[in-house]
């Protein structure tokens, strides 16, 4: 994956990040009934994939890739 890619990637997912911690926070409204999607799971979800996103580009705009596990 390239870096223009990654970057593409990782604003959508702070995107994601930014609306689903909006929209988790608002109040619940009693007359519509329940929430039926679990924004804050959303949001977690895309932070995560925020985290990974940078220490993907991290590595590809440093030239060194990460050190991989070890093999038994």
């Amino acid at each position: 994956m390239d870096a223009v890619l990654t970057l593409i990637l990782l604003v959508a997912s702070v995107a994601v990040v930014v609306f689903a911690g909006w929209r988790g926070s608002r109040p619940t409204d009693i007359t519509r009934g329940p929430r039926m999607m679990p924004w804050r799971f959303i949001m977690l979800l895309a932070a995560a994939l925020v985290f990974f996103l940078l220490i993907h580009l991290l590595a590809e705009v440093s030239g060194r890739p990460l050190p991989g596990a070890r093999s038994f």
